[in-house]
């Protein structure tokens, strides 16, 4: 592994490494693991292995990212929270659509419902939170979607409460308006909530969407050239009649 110059041939050595516990091969296998979309399975699973290994997968996952992103975080959450749910908890997601692979894990396995409802709530764990639910608002088919996590109504509830407290962005108010959309498009028992629940949640997203400011925080940061500006105008804006995007709904046509 040390010298081979085939990629078969490391993989080789790599798989070996998966049946040791040895610390001493820690840097070796991260800077392997770097390679990740190819070596992230091994590099995870070997680094999963040892006693230092969830410091080694936290450097790695902050390295890496599409599939590679992938195995090491499922690999901390097959670890457990213990020493990695700080950074489950705000870095876990960082906006590929592959992260519908583990955004389920990561709110389970890091007790999410927890973390968003206790009195130690930051906006970094705010705004991770609304990727979270984001993403398990339309990943059927990668992994749990809002429909098949028990905490839906306490965590969607939460964070709505908290994005009443924060200053306007347009990350945030983007995150609000796709999770309200989807609770509005979906049967109650399809998000996980009960038709009162989805309606008063969807209700106080909806009065943060319309506050001045975040209408034109939204305006201001979000470019109007873009095709996810098409998109969302076309789609989640004109769905839910936000006032933000009124001007672009009528140029279009509608």
């Amino acid at each position: 592994m040390r010298h081979g110059t085939d990629r078969n041939v490391v993989t080789v050595g790599l798989t070996l490494l998966t049946t040791d516990t040895a610390e001493d091969d820690i840097p070796l296998i991260q800077t392997i693991g770097l390679l990740s979309n190819w070596f992230g399975p091994l590099a995870a699973e070997a680094l999963q292995r040892r006693r230092e290994g969830t410091e080694a997968l936290l450097w790695l996952a902050e390295r890496v990212s599409g599939w590679g992103r992938v195995y090491v975080v499922e690999a901390l959450c097959r670890q457990g929270p213990a020493r990695s749910r700080a950074w489950l908890l705000r870095h876990a997601c960082d906006g590929d659509y592959l992260n519908g692979y583990f955004a389920g894990q990561v709110a389970t396995t890091a007790h999410l419902h927890e973390a968003i409802t206790s009195a130690d709530v930051d906006d970094e764990l705010i705004d991770h939170t609304g990727r979270l639910l984001r993403v398990m608002a339309d990943c059927g088919g990668m992994g749990m979607t809002l429909e098949h996590y028990p905490p839906a109504p306490v965590v969607l509830a939460a964070h709505a409460a908290h994005l009443a407290q924060q200053p306007p962005t347009a990350n945030r108010y983007v995150d609000a308006a796709i999770i309200a959309d989807y609770l509005t498009a979906k049967a109650p028992n399809r998000c996980g909530c009960t038709a009162e629940q989805r309606d008063h949640i969807v209700q106080k997203y909806l009065a943060v969407l319309d506050r001045p400011d975040w209408r034109d925080a939204v305006r201001t940061d979000l470019d109007p050239t873009s095709d996810f500006f098409a998109w969302f105008t076309r789609h989640v804006a004109a769905r839910l009649r936000l006032g933000a995007f009124s001007d672009a709904a009528d140029g279009d046509g509608r």
